[in-house]
């Protein structure tokens, strides 16, 4: 079996790579698609895109154009990974996107399943959780570009999608796989397209994993992939060798935080009392031509220290509220990725080689900005994010998405260098 993944953001597509070689699958991350694939060799290829707030037509031509792709490189399997927040508006891309890949798969049905239980994001009856509170009522529903309000992942890919969804609920995957699969089947002949299905634990993924190991086309969160690659490998052999290829070692290093998550917020305020740290100025970011300069200086200044220096425009809901209202009819969040993505392109020529970031749409611009095609996953510093190395350089990054990792994140992927 060869899986191919099609994911709808950088960071999305690190957190399932991750999970794949922590099960001992080969695995190459591919930014967008390479020209030549070629001398690539990997049992899992995954695609990641920056499809997940564009216009869904966009998102649609970009995701078939990365299937094409997947499927000259004889994958047999696709998997469609998405937030395990599910990050999609009733005018979102995840329906039309899905919709799309089942048509030119030949596939009548597939999974919806974005839980990640070790990170908290859990399905009970159909409606999605963080931890121990609704989506709906998290931190997600004040997101800049994808407020959730809806935490029925039913009614939220109903409102994107023509194809009917069912639902799989707890009592029924507690009955184990055959019980699933039955069920599925029942929901098949309804008519059913999609099917949701509540996920509380580990075992819930595996046992869906089981009833639905014979499907085409796969949906979901990085959980439901975790699940699959322990059913395909999970040898110890095979473990070790997939996560050497992708293990950091010590270099010139920077951190990059673009994301305003809880989590990430976090981490940056423990970090700050650590290591030399730099807020964006935003003002200055519109004003100053020579503000660039001044922040590339000023990590350079740094960057010999026993830990990385950080610049970061990480900052709480509130205040960027308030930054989005004084700054109405300029692009601040285009600014500041733009700034993040030329100095990580200098930083690189100053033989900086070690990339810490943290949000998708940064840990887009940055890859983009270093010019980077694919990459060598490796291993995971926090569930879902692991330590990535450049296919033809000695370029390793580690990119976060927003609301993932430990408090200590920034330190603890630092640690990996020396086997800590």
């Amino acid at each position: 079996m060869k899986l191919g993944v099609i994911a709808d953001d950088f960071t999305g597509a690190t957190d399932i790579a991750g999970f794949l070689v922590k099960n001992g699958v080969k695995t190459i991350q591919l930014i967008d698609r390479p020209e030549d694939a070629s001398e690539l060799s990997a049992e899992a290829f995954v695609v990641s895109l920056k499809s997940r707030s564009c216009d869904p037509q966009h998102a649609v031509q970009m995701s078939l154009r990365a299937l094409e792709w997947l499927l000259k490189q004889g994958c047999d399997k696709i998997y469609f990974k998405y937030c395990s927040t599910f990050d999609s508006t009733s005018e979102g891309n995840i329906g039309p996107v899905a919709d799309a890949i089942l048509q030119r798969m030949n596939a009548d049905m597939t999974v919806v399943c974005p839980a990640l239980p070790v990170n908290g994001r859990t399905l009970y009856q159909g409606y999605l959780f963080v931890h121990d509170t609704l989506l709906n009522e998290s931190g997600m529903r004040d997101h800049p570009v994808t407020p959730m309000k809806d935490a029925k992942i039913r009614r939220v890919l109903e409102s994107q999608t023509t194809g009917r969804v069912g639902e799989v609920h707890y009592d029924v995957i507690e009955r184990g796989p055959e019980a699933v699969s039955d069920k599925v089947n029942e929901l098949k002949e309804t008519g059913c397209r999609y099917v949701v299905f509540d996920t509380l634990n580990d075992a819930h993924l595996l046992t869906i994993a089981h009833a639905t190991k014979d499907l085409k086309v796969y949906t979901g969160g990085s959980g439901l992939g975790d699940a699959l690659a322990r059913l395909w490998k999970g040898d110890a052999v095979a473990i070790d060798s997939a996560k050497e290829v992708g293990r950091p070692a010590p270099a010139k290093t920077v951190i990059f935080s673009g994301s305003c998550s809880a989590a990430t917020n976090v981490q940056v305020e423990q970090y700050r009392a650590a290591a030399a740290s730099l807020a964006i100025d935003r003002q200055r970011l519109i004003d100053e031509s020579g503000y660039e300069e001044e922040v590339f200086r000023w990590i350079m200044a740094h960057i010999d220290e026993p830990y990385a220096p950080m610049v970061y425009a990480t900052t709480t809901p509130g205040k960027l509220l308030e930054n989005k209202q004084k700054y109405q009819g300029f692009n601040l969040g285009e600014a500041i990725e733009s700034l993040f993505g030329r100095l990580a392109a200098r930083l690189l020529r100053e033989n900086v080689r070690n990339y810490i970031v943290a949000g998708g749409e940064t840990a887009g611009k940055i890859v983009q900005s270093l010019e980077l095609s694919a990459l060598y996953v490796g291993p995971q510093i926090d569930p879902g994010v692991p330590w990535m190395k450049a296919t033809d350089s000695n370029v390793f990054l580690a990119l976060k998405s927003g609301n993932f990792g430990a408090e200590d994140f920034f330190k603890k992927a630092q640690e990996m260098y020396y086997g800590t």
